[in-house]
């Protein structure tokens, strides 16, 4: 008898600390360091690195998008296009999943 509430005991402890235990991996959003950060906030150009990370397949970081001017609207495809500093990037516009860089 002390078993079974010994096994339940355990089993309940199990279930309520598991969520305790999930790793989040490379869901978490990337973000800015705060020195880019704070350039972002104040409206500055961000340093020439940033376009290192726009490459076909990756997802355009918030920061970036915000100082982007749209382009091409959202069409049909769920498609947009924006300027960034010279370039044209075309993206899906729901995932900021970078599709297209045209120059």
């Amino acid at each position: 008898m002390y078993l079974k509430y010994f096994l339940t005991a355990i089993i309940s402890i199990g279930l309520v600390m598991s969520p305790l235990y999930v790793h989040s991996g490379n869901n978490k959003a990337k973000t800015l360091p705060y020195g880019l950060q704070k350039k972002v906030e104040r409206g500055q150009p961000l340093p020439p690195g940033w376009e290192k990370k726009l490459k076909v397949g990756y997802h355009l970081e918030k920061d970036i998008y915000r100082q982007g001017d749209i382009v091409v609207p959202l069409d049909s495809r769920g498609l947009l296009t924006i300027r960034l500093e010279g370039k044209l990037v075309r993206l899906v516009g729901a995932t900021r999943e970078i599709v297209e860089i045209l120059n």
